[in-house]
């Protein structure tokens, strides 16, 4: 395989891989102190409640699947049902971040914060610099709905698909592996 042959435009693959990257080095760092005191991580792991992060990837997936549908959409020429799917994307992204932010309440009220544990620390890190891309997403999804050409609409599914691919990349070390 080529570049040439890749979807979408190179910087688009360049931004994803570094933002996957950096996402990476988040985890593996989290991973490495979580092998210095194990009881400790794990316990922390325990006061998150993992309903909300279930909830949270079944909305994100579901709006992954609306981004892609868009694209097919626009591909096809249809931009009347390429703005639903990326508008309804968006929705998804508004939602995670509703859950996220009553999780984050549940927690910080529990007395959860960033000091409680370096647990937390990467907890907090790594989950606010996805909601920040979350964010950044929607915003994105709005914009590109707003005429829907499908070079546009490529670029920004591409986009929203990396979101959803860190939050799997970061759901298991933060509420599975414990």
């Amino acid at each position: 395989m080529r570049l040439d042959d890749l979807p979408g435009e190179l910087i688009m693959w360049i931004l994803i891989a570094s933002e996957v990257l950096v996402f990476a080095a988040g985890v593996t760092v989290l991973m490495a102190l979580w092998l210095t005191d194990p009881q400790g991580f794990s316990a922390a792991q325990g006061q998150l409640e993992g309903r909300m992060a279930a909830l949270n990837t079944v909305i994100l997936v579901t709006s992954g699947l609306f981004a892609a549908r868009a694209e097919r959409a626009a591909a096809a020429g249809q931009r009347r049902e390429a703005r639903i799917g990326l508008l309804l994307a968006a929705l998804g992204g508004i939602l995670f971040l509703v859950v996220k932010g009553v999780e984050y309440s549940r927690d910080i009220g529990a007395g959860l914060g960033m000091e409680s544990h370096p647990f937390f620390t990467f907890y907090y890190l790594l989950t606010g610099f996805h909601a920040a891309h979350v964010i950044a997403g929607v915003v994105v999804l709005g914009l590109v709905a707003l005429r829907a050409r499908a070079d546009a609409v490529q670029a920004g599914a591409m986009f929203w698909h990396m979101v959803d691919l860190v939050w799997v990349l970061i759901l298991p070390p933060i509420y599975l592996l414990g």
